[in-house]
């Protein structure tokens, strides 16, 4: 054989294992696409809840097609908007009725985040033979609804709400408290939850008030938690209040009130935007810190993926789309039903600890993490 012509040979044996994954034991996804959609706000108040999960999803997809995807498909994530709004979320749930109905490949939906879009899309969801892993909707009544293909790899508000509480009265000597909570369905399920909880430790709930989604200004309320003569604060709401509370309580001298607040605070702009106010503020979360739960080999795989570094809830993303990744492995099939089933099976590690699920789709050893703001970061206290 001439030396060019061997040269050639070469070069064509070298790109058919390259395309392989010759060397590295990988092989490339050859059966086509199965579709994951990832649901959840990607614009408005509430983006950067909806993008920083899609990129954990996006990252763990990445990560299976470099190993031959699902069962020899190549996972394609859809990233829809709900725009944080439940009309908005039974749109989007039928357009994915509409994607299985054509008979696209969908083998679940990784979402949504909110409660309330949550149990909207569920109405349509629960008749489609696909998997629902939300990555943070903690309602409670979600799992008491019989749904046999929806699970969340999140505590619930009760737990939230008894590790909450707890902490501010065992851990923080709150006595008298006042509980505040948006006029989400989130919010209010987690307000009764949380004041019925600190009354049950003693102590006196002397103020609750609800506020709007959004709300970002708070005179009246700052005037009546001062007229209530109050020594700690639980808010339960999201990231695009909690910031503004916080900056009114001090601008009103109550910056020295104990101040806890819930998950949907657990994202960079309650630090970010509180004008240097979230100093010292509890925050429970649904992740464990990223500094324990990942190691800078994800972190830089993850910038790699999304041009931009990964926030609080980047890991429950991931976590989601790797329960749903090893239910179809276990189940060998691309269907529904026999996923949803090899899930309730599982025994996995995920970056958010163990996943074992009950079978009504809540986990088996759910976990809340406590946070307190310190030099400008969130820094684990509890457990």
């Amino acid at each position: 054989m001439k030396p060019a012509s061997l040269i050639l040979v070469l070069l064509i044996v070298a790109t058919l294992l390259a395309a392989c994954g010759g060397g590295g034991g990988a092989t490339a996804p050859t059966k086509g696409d199965v579709t994951v959609y990832v649901a959840g706000p990607l614009s408005g108040f509430q983006a950067n809840t909806g993008q920083t999960i899609a990129g954990g999803v996006r990252l763990m997809a990445e990560e299976l097609n470099r190993t031959g995807g699902l069962l020899g498909y190549r996972v394609k994530v859809v990233a829809v908007d709900d725009e944080a709004d439940s009309d908005v979320a039974m749109g989007v749930a039928e357009q994915i009725r509409e994607a299985v109905g054509r008979g696209d490949k969908v083998i679940g939906v990784i979402g949504h985040p909110n409660s309330g879009q949550t149990a909207a899309a569920m109405e349509v969801y629960k008749d489609l033979d696909l998997v629902v892993i939300t990555p943070t909707a903690s309602e409670v009544s979600l799992t008491k609804q019989g749904y046999r293909n929806f699970f969340r790899v999140n505590a619930a508000n009760d737990l939230q709400a008894q590790t909450g509480a707890e902490y501010l009265v065992n851990k923080l000597g709150a006595k008298k408290v006042a509980v505040l909570y948006n006029d989400d369905t989130y919010g209010i399920d987690l307000g009764k939850l949380v004041a019925d909880d600190l009354r049950a430790l003693g102590a006196e709930v002397a103020l609750t008030q609800q506020v709007k989604v959004e709300q970002n200004r708070f005179p009246d309320e700052v005037a009546k938690v001062k007229q209530a003569g109050v020594d700690a604060i639980y808010y339960a709401g999201y990231e695009v209040e909690c910031p503004y509370l916080r900056a009114d309580l001090r601008d009103a001298g109550l910056a020295n009130l104990t101040f806890m607040a819930s998950d949907g605070c657990f994202l960079a702009a309650t630090i970010d935007n509180a004008d240097g106010a979230a100093e010292g503020a509890f925050i429970t979360g649904f992740a464990p810190s990223p500094k324990t739960s990942v190691d800078q080999t994800w972190v830089s795989a993850y910038q790699a993926v999304e041009f931009r570094n990964p926030d609080t809830y980047s890991v429950n993303g991931y976590s989601a789309m790797q329960v749903l990744a090893e239910g179809v492995k276990k189940a060998g099939a691309l269907n529904g039903q026999r996923v949803r089933e090899a899930i309730r099976g599982l025994d996995l590690k995920t970056p958010l600890g163990a996943v074992q699920f009950q079978d009504n789709g809540d986990l088996r050893a759910a976990q809340i993490y406590v946070f307190q703001v310190k030099d400008g970061q969130f820094v684990q206290v509890a457990p």
